[in-house]
């Protein structure tokens, strides 16, 4: 089954490619969740209106990108949480928390455009990239401090 795709598909291809697809995933996924079109004459001729327009669509989203990358490069965030003996972390930074911490500092960031292979899970600074377009990726720097509490209440008691 041939079927012209209406959003990006991760494993299949861009808006606007034709690709040739097993009929079931075609039948039972693509075509449901309106994420792609039956390739007929009619439905090309309608695609390449859709392809100017993704082109735009794109060419907009990229420069608005561009801008927030430029915005973000003065972002810094820091975390603190527990630790415990020889600075072991208790839980982790995830990248639901720094999407949160983005939005309390004004940037609406989705936390899946946020590429974290695996949660911080020690203490320190590092780079974590965003990838904001296809074509646009800033980093972020982000710190994960101790809990300064605990080390000063423990001599205490």
């Amino acid at each position: 089954m041939e079927v012209i795709l209406k959003e990006d598909v991760n494993t299949l291809g861009h808006r606007g490619d034709v690709v040739k697809v097993a009929d079931g995933y075609g039948r039972n996924y693509l075509l449901p969740g309106k994420l792609a079109i039956e390739a007929t004459a009619a439905n090309k001729a309608v695609i390449e209106q859709m392809k100017a327009s993704a082109v735009r669509k794109s060419a907009k989203e990229k420069v608005q990108s561009e801008d927030l990358a430029k915005q973000m490069n003065a972002v810094e965030l820091t975390f603190e949480r527990k630790t415990g003996e020889n600075d072991h972390l208790f839980g982790s930074v995830t990248s639901g928390d720094i999407a949160h911490q983005l939005e309390e500092k004004g940037y609406t960031i989705d936390r899946r455009k946020i590429s974290l292979e695996e949660p911080l899970k020690s203490l320190g600074e590092f780079h974590v990239p965003i990838k904001l377009h296809r074509e646009v990726t800033t980093h972020l720097k982000v710190t994960v401090k101790g809990d300064q509490a605990d080390e000063t209440a423990a001599p205490a008691a």
